[in-house]
């Protein structure tokens, strides 16, 4: 018996995007964390007790740690964050272990944006919308925000630095995500603090929104539908 054959337009049929759902991305630092932001005025600093507490001057610990190896091989994926600490703290004058100095910096930036989750978990029970991290991050913290802070009860994925090998805002690490979700029938809708990772994401097609404020996110009008209107 002859199988029936595909209609013309049956045979080369493309993948189909998720017409019912959109992905809606938030930064780490700045945003989900009362944190250091792109403007200084709204920073919450984690390190303002760091030379009393660990010996450390927070301004060299920022110039000659944060703004080098950290930046360049550590968040990145290409050097752990272990292994960065061993080498550079006895420098900045800290000789004990630097397992005890990541504990402390893990602990003092954790403070989470509440009023921002609160509002997020309201979206989670929707069903037209997919919920993702993108930060640039090291390996262990983004395990610590994800495990230990609880992340991971409202989001489906985080897309982390060191995990694709590239920092916001290289294209390199919105495509990387864009393929991990898959197709979309709406551009990614974005919250990020940092006016040049805005602008990189723009640039690869996201719809890109700087986060100063709660009003930032509550207020811009595809969110504020979802949060203000009955639930699916």
């Amino acid at each position: 018996m002859a199988h029936p054959q595909p209609r013309a337009n049956e045979r080369h049929a493309e993948p189909k995007a998720e017409n019912m759902t959109r992905a809606v991305f938030f930064d780490v630092d700045g945003v989900l964390i009362n944190g250091i932001h792109a403007r200084p005025e709204l920073s919450r600093r984690w390190d303002q007790n760091l030379l009393v507490d660990m010996g450390i001057d927070p301004e060299r610990f920022t110039k000659e740690f944060i703004f080098d190896i950290f930046v360049k091989k550590v968040s990145v994926g290409e050097m752990s964050v272990m292994e960065a600490l061993e080498r550079r703290l006895p420098s900045l004058g800290y000789h004990g272990s630097p397992v005890v100095f990541h504990h402390y910096w893990l602990l003092n930036d954790s403070e989470l944006n509440r009023p921002l989750l609160d509002a997020i978990r309201i979206l989670k029970g929707r069903d037209d919308i997919r919920l993702y991290i993108a930060t640039n991050q090291e390996h262990l913290r983004a395990s610590w925000l994800w495990s230990h802070l609880g992340l991971h009860d409202l989001f489906d994925d985080m897309f982390y630095s060191a995990r694709i090998g590239a920092r916001k805002p290289d294209k390199a690490f919105f495509d990387f995500a864009i393929r991990k979700i898959g197709p979309q029938a709406e551009p990614p809708l974005f919250f990020d603090d940092t006016p040049k990772v805005v602008e990189g994401a723009r640039a690869a097609g996201w719809e890109a929104m700087q986060f100063d404020t709660m009003d930032d996110f509550s207020s811009h009008p595809w969110i504020a539908e979802r949060l203000f209107s009955p639930t699916q």
